[in-house]
């Protein structure tokens, strides 16, 4: 009998960093209709979704570091069936019974925690933790039909820019250095793709601020980050220097009094360590708000 040759199939890692919008809003809205449909804050948020969907190939699994989730270390579900975690309060009753059946991807998840270790990162599983709105909100709307296996990472509790950047350089090695040998008639080539999940401007009493002085601030904010993200002036020194002390950046700290939904996107920027290979700037929930994604 002839023997089966064994290799390691490619591996393409597809990044993305996006604005997830107001709790279950985007989904409400989108299931709204006639005399009792919800005001329209997402439909360019729910458009551009739509549209990294079909732009990337679609991935063989997702790792989701979610704005809604943090630790004193990293985090990874380990869950293989999570239920949805409604991390959100004060609206309809239909926003409760909200459905998103994918899977957990238990391999990854574990070898994630594997080569952190090997990495000197702190991290944990989580094995009975679901999956918050950061992830099933914008899923839902990329992958509706909820057949793409998921994981989701914390970010953690120190809030420290830097260390985030580190976690998304340790997430590439992690997946480069992982995928174990496969029988040559199986698939050849793995897709991952990591979201993180958070929202670019993030100051809720300024999302109901109609002054022009808080669009001036808010779109400041969002000027200097697309500029950041987008332009090959900067080395990635510079650009990394940039993004870790982000705080200086003009009216920061009006679109973040606190960071927790800006640092999924130092996650992102290392897994790539360059700049996005596109941004958009698009209105979400009165404010300015950008996304960008990296492919492989």
């Amino acid at each position: 009998m002839q023997q089966r040759t064994q290799t390691r199939p490619s591996v393409r890692i597809n990044t993305a960093y996006i604005s997830h919008g107001g709790g279950p809003l985007p989904l409400l809205e989108m299931q709204s209709v006639g005399e009792a449909r919800t005001p329209a804050y997402h439909i360019e948020m729910i458009e551009a979704l739509k549209a990294l969907s079909t732009d990337l190939p679609k991935p063989d699994a997702v790792i989701v570091i979610s704005a809604h989730w943090e630790d004193t270390e990293v985090c990874v579900t380990t869950n293989p069936e999570p239920s949805l975690i409604y991390d959100y309060y004060g609206f309809p009753k239909e926003a409760y019974s909200l459905e998103y059946p994918t899977k957990g991807e238990v391999a990854l998840a574990t070898l994630l925690l594997k080569r952190f270790a090997e990495q000197g990162i702190a991290a944990r599983e989580d094995r009975a933790r679901g999956f918050d709105h950061g992830m099933f909100i914008p899923l839902s709307i990329m992958y509706p039909s909820a057949d793409v296996p998921c994981i989701q990472l914390s970010i953690t509790s120190d809030l420290n820019s830097e260390k985030h950047v580190l976690l998304g350089e340790a997430i590439r090695k992690a997946i480069e250095l992982g995928i174990e040998p496969v029988n040559s008639d199986a698939k050849n080539e793995v897709n991952i793709l990591v979201l993180g999940s958070g929202s670019s401007f993030h100051n809720m009493q300024g999302f109901f601020d109609s002054s022009d002085d808080a669009m001036r601030k808010a779109t400041r904010f969002n000027n200097w980050l697309q500029t950041t993200m987008q332009t090959s002036a900067y080395s990635e020194n510079e650009r990394k220097a940039r993004l870790v002390e982000w705080y200086s950046a003009p009216d920061a700290r009006y679109a973040h009094p606190r960071e927790e939904h800006l640092l999924p996107l130092h996650v992102c920027y290392g897994v790539n360590n360059r700049a996005a290979d596109k941004a958009l700037s698009l209105t979400l929930l009165t404010k300015p708000a950008s996304m960008f994604v990296w492919c492989d």
